[in-house]
């Protein structure tokens, strides 16, 4: 887009995609993380467990 010499607001709203885009990105990995290796390794969870996860995985979002 630089080479093409498009609008500094063109440029602008491109990099706000991607950088939405990996954040995302990030937040689905962790997600990923936390639904298989971390509930693999700790194993069966109970219901106070279970909720301790969900909400860590709440958090998350926010990262």
């Amino acid at each position: 887009m630089m080479e093409d010499h498009r609008s500094c607001l063109d440029l602008a709203q491109q990099l706000h995609a991607v950088e939405k885009a990996i954040s995302q990105a990030k937040k689905i990995l962790i997600q990923d993380h936390i639904d298989h290796c971390l509930e693999d390794a700790v194993g069966e969870l109970n219901d106070e467990r279970r909720r301790t996860i969900d909400e860590f995985k709440e958090i998350t979002k926010y990262l």
